[in-house]
């Protein structure tokens, strides 16, 4: 009996939500279950000063309950920001389903996820991300109209994934302005880890512009689809983060910047679309800078999706998304230079001036 108690002591001592590192004064974290159509979700609000909470839903097979809280609370947190200093008028929130997308997604198990957002009244806004598809986001809409990231044929701005792609190369652009004194990619040996959607429209932008572009990711016949499609080239060695090269872009799962890869990092820029790139923001972001690694903050480069769904709820056309997501490549100078001037990480730099945005609203509202 008193082993029982120990163990219940030390899983309430363990505070599983406050109490989590990843934990950053969040508004509002939401636990979803059905047993009917196996839905296990958590929904994570991080604030709404700006707006709404924005971000997209992921599907993942995580290995237990505690990672996937731990990437809802990551994520939303993230989408904070992005908005922020994107300048658009939403807060932050992000939503995990735990299973596998291939095998046990229904759109039964869609619908009654549109359910639970519906409950939110509008405070969480839906979209696709990582296990997710547009008609995944078209069949939540059948349930709820918070939801965005639907077919253009039902009056959505369809798949976000090429225009994140398109934000990271104008991200990647910029900082090879920083860096090299041209923005010019041809040439440049460029690794690309993660061929899903937005990766694969990254290769496409990079293999445009001449660019030496290798490939990695988990899924082969992905690999070898991408490589007869642009001309890349697969990796085959055992030690990608060793490899010389002048950009690496993460473009799948997050904290591929950690401990066991950062000494090994031989890259002059680190720019990809994955989230949460830096395992430990403030430790890897300046080893990155110490050893004169250009970081463009990924919260910036990937925001292009963002940009497009947000078209959705604002009304406005083609041309303005492509326009706000050029606009990134500026923001990304800006950034940039500032951390230099400054003696901060990069990181840093980007989350300084999201903050003050949202500190601004803030003051605004309670004036």
């Amino acid at each position: 009996m008193s082993k029982d108690y120990t163990t219940l002591e030390q899983i309430i001592n363990q505070d599983p939500v406050f109490g989590q590192l990843s934990f950053n004064d969040h508004e509002q974290v939401v636990f979803c279950n059905d047993k009917d159509t196996g839905l296990k979700a958590i929904i994570g609000i991080h604030n709404t000063v700006l707006g709404p909470a924005l971000g997209g839903t992921r599907m993942w097979n995580y290995g237990n309950e505690w990672s996937a809280l731990n990437d809802a609370l990551r994520l939303s947190r993230g989408m904070t920001y992005k908005s922020a200093i994107t300048g658009l008028n939403l807060g932050g929130g992000k939503a995990v389903i735990i299973g596998d997308a291939k095998t046990q997604k229904t759109p039964e198990m869609m619908r009654k996820f549109g359910e639970f957002v519906h409950s939110l009244s509008g405070k969480y806004i839906t979209a696709e991300d990582v296990g997710m598809t547009t008609e995944d986001m078209d069949t939540v809409r059948e349930i709820t109209p918070y939801v965005t990231g639907i077919s253009e044929s039902k009056g959505g701005a369809g798949n976000p994934s090429p225009i994140t792609a398109y934000g990271v190369f104008n991200g990647m652009k910029a900082a090879a302005k920083y860096k090299f004194g041209s923005d010019v990619l041809e040439d440049k040996v460029i690794f690309v880890e993660g061929i899903g959607n937005v990766g694969e429209a990254l290769v496409e932008y990079l293999t445009q512009e001449g660019a030496k572009v290798t490939i990695a990711d988990i899924n082969r016949e992905r690999l070898e689809e991408v490589r007869d499609k642009y001309g890349a080239t697969i990796y085959e060695g055992a030690d990608l983060h060793a490899e010389p090269m002048d950009i690496y872009a993460p473009c799948a799962l997050g904290a591929t910047i950690n401990d066991n890869t950062i000494t090994k990092l031989q890259a002059s820029i680190i720019a990809g679309a994955a989230n949460n790139q830096l395992a430990d923001e403030n430790k890897h972001g300046m080893l990155l800078q110490q050893r004169g690694i250009v970081y463009a903050p990924d919260f910036l480069i990937n925001a292009g999706g963002i940009i497009n769904v947000y078209a959705e709820l604002e009304g406005y056309d083609r041309a303005e998304i492509m326009r706000k997501t050029e606009n990134i490549y500026t923001t990304t100078i800006e950034i940039l230079n500032k951390a230099e001037q400054n003696r901060i990480t990069t990181h840093s730099a980007a989350l300084q001036i999201a903050q003050a945005r949202i500190d601004a609203r803030r003051a605004e509202q309670q004036g």
